[in-house]
């Protein structure tokens, strides 16, 4: 990369990943905060385990069904009217969970979730690559990602305080889904303002520094790192499929977990809800500060898959220990260091994903494994909540969790870099 291109990428760094991270943190927010609506909502409305966790994965099925297609579109129509209208239409969706009254409208309400919000992450990680090289890539996905984890440190003790509002003749439950669905309506009409497509529409770019950005990411793309130019490409590419498989593992054990994160809290500790929202943010501290130490690191010695292999080891054992009965303070422990190791996986993974991707071969590409990732997400919180429906206890549910993280770390080895 050459020398000069350092600060102009530093500059878009800049502009571009703190509020991408601000959107995504919005996302996350949306996506599970169900997990804490679950503490009064499945009493109020009499839902089984099974039944929550089938309606909180219900979500994946839909965004995978849909995530291919919606990226595709992206790559066509450009990401700054793309992502505005995924916003405004999952903020709105999101909003009308306060009217859940049973099973069936639990279960209608999240898949029409899974289908408004299809295409917001692989999307902006196809977006990234339009704006940095390749051996930029781990960090700057890292710290976009990392949004993950403080939507959790900040959403949680949020979250738990939006159940103690009442008023207007709804619960607390039905005031968290409201009131966290309309900023991303909100942003949404932001992103209209204020995103650009690529460097060459950037207004707060000149003239020398878009020409100097463009040039370094054509530089990129001719020096071989990228292969594929269609849809067809990406999606027969045996290391596409070698590289959802491995990325199955990743919401399998950071949405299992996310979903039921609040309730093993509160089993645990039989604190009120306030309290279990400050305690729950405590793993998801952890796991940011190590996704963006891990993403650095990989930039820094350009290795990926074994940045993958070793994290999916560590959160394999903190999945698996968490099962034995220790207290409080041994269940968070080990729940934190479970979101360590998967949160430092996501940064050298989608630098590895992306390595050998151009276009809308590339959009398709992040897009399918995604979205076969994705459904990880469904299999997750549904094998936790039914073993826990069948033994009361979540420990054999962990225990398989970890079992196929620590499958999907091996695998990450096969993959060609």
């Amino acid at each position: 990369m050459p020398i000069v291109a350092v600060p102009v990428i530093a500059k878009a760094r800049r502009r571009l990943i703190p509020f991408l991270f601000l959107l995504y943190i919005v996302a996350y927010l949306d996506r599970i905060n169900v997990g804490f609506a679950a503490l009064q909502m499945n009493q109020a409305l009499g839902f089984s385990a099974t039944t929550y966790s089938f309606g909180a994965g219900i979500f994946f099925l839909s965004y995978a069904l849909f995530e291919v297609p919606s990226n595709v579109i992206l790559a066509r129509v450009g990401a700054r009217v793309w992502i505005a209208r995924i916003m405004i239409s999952w903020g709105l969706v999101s909003s009308a969970m306060m009217f859940v009254r049973g099973a069936a409208s639990f279960y209608t309400l999240r898949f029409m979730l899974g289908l408004a919000e299809a295409g917001f992450f692989p999307g902006i990680v196809f977006y990234l690559t339009c704006w940095f090289p390749a051996r930029e890539r781990a960090r700057t996905i890292a710290a976009f990602m990392t949004a993950v984890l403080v939507a959790g440190v900040v959403g949680s003790p949020i979250s738990g305080a939006l159940l103690s509002v009442h008023g207007f003749g709804l619960a607390g439950w039905q005031w968290l889904f409201l009131l966290e669905g309309l900023p991303a309506i909100v942003l949404g009409l932001v992103v209209l303002r204020v995103l650009a497509d690529r460097p060459g529409d950037a207004r707060w770019l000149d003239a020398v520094e878009r020409n100097t950005l463009e040039a370094c990411l054509e530089e990129d793309a001719l020096a071989g790192l990228r292969e594929q130019h269609t849809v067809v490409d990406a999606i027969a590419n045996p290391r596409t499929w070698l590289l959802a498989i491995v990325y199955f593992t990743i919401p399998l054990t950071s949405y299992g977990l996310g979903f039921w994160l609040p309730q093993m809290i509160k089993t645990a500790t039989r604190a009120n809800n306030f309290t279990v929202g400050l305690l729950t943010a405590i793993p998801y501290a952890a796991g940011a500060i190590a996704m963006v130490v891990a993403g650095r690191h990989s930039d820094r010695t350009g290795e990926r898959r074994w940045h993958v292999a070793i994290a999916a080891v560590v959160s394999a054992t903190g999945v698996a220990l968490s099962a034995f009965g220790g207290g409080a303070v041994w269940a968070i422990a080990m729940l934190s260091l479970a979101t360590i190791g998967y949160a430092s996986m996501f940064g050298p993974f989608w630098a590895l994903a992306t390595s050998h991707a151009r276009g809308v071969g590339a959009a398709a590409s992040i897009a399918l494994i995604n979205s076969i990732g994705n459904t990880g997400g469904f299999v997750g919180p549904f094998l936790l909540g039914s073993i826990d429906d069948a033994t009361h206890s979540f420990a054999a549910g962990l225990y398989v969790i970890a079992m196929l993280m620590a499958v999907g770390g091996s695998l990450a080895l096969a993959v060609r870099e």
